[in-house]
């Protein structure tokens, strides 16, 4: 899998950060995974919540503060995450994209995280975080667009 085809699958992954084409070089401006907000981000988290309707796709609530959203991968990715991850085959990887907020004294600070959960044959679960410039500029911009200070 060329890297190219794996920056498209993890795009499709993440479609509520999909403003930029996958293989785009992305305007240099400082990106960050995380952001400031003075009043809580009610719209930021509707936004998130409505991104995960789609028919391989869960949206769960962890924690009263947490935010996640499951789907199921395309079958590239899919077989490239259990070759790589030494995975189980009966249990497929998913894709989870997770926003959480903590209140502190300047309003709520909202967090990302992007990654894979690999299954392994005795039971337990690899995190794998995705590391994606394009997918850090896409949450910054929209971090901007709900209000939000990029930290």
């Amino acid at each position: 899998m060329t890297e190219c085809a794996l920056k498209t699958s993890i795009i499709r992954l993440f479609p509520v950060f999909t403003l930029l084409a996958a293989c785009a070089t992305p305007e240099p401006e400082q990106s960050s995974r995380s952001a400031q907000f003075a009043e809580y981000p009610d719209q930021l988290f509707s936004t998130f919540e409505i991104s995960c309707e789609g028919p391989e796709e869960r949206f769960t609530r962890p924690e009263r503060s947490s935010f996640e959203c499951r789907s199921s991968l395309p079958p590239e990715t899919t077989a490239f995450l259990i070759l790589n991850y030494d995975g189980y085959p009966q249990d497929l990887p998913k894709g989870v994209r997770r926003m959480s907020s903590t209140r502190n004294q300047a309003g709520y600070r909202v967090d990302a995280e992007l990654f894979f959960l690999v299954p392994q044959k005795d039971g337990a679960t690899i995190k794998v975080p995705v590391e994606s410039s394009v997918l850090d500029d896409e949450l910054t911009r929209l971090y901007r667009y709900f209000g939000g200070t990029p930290l």
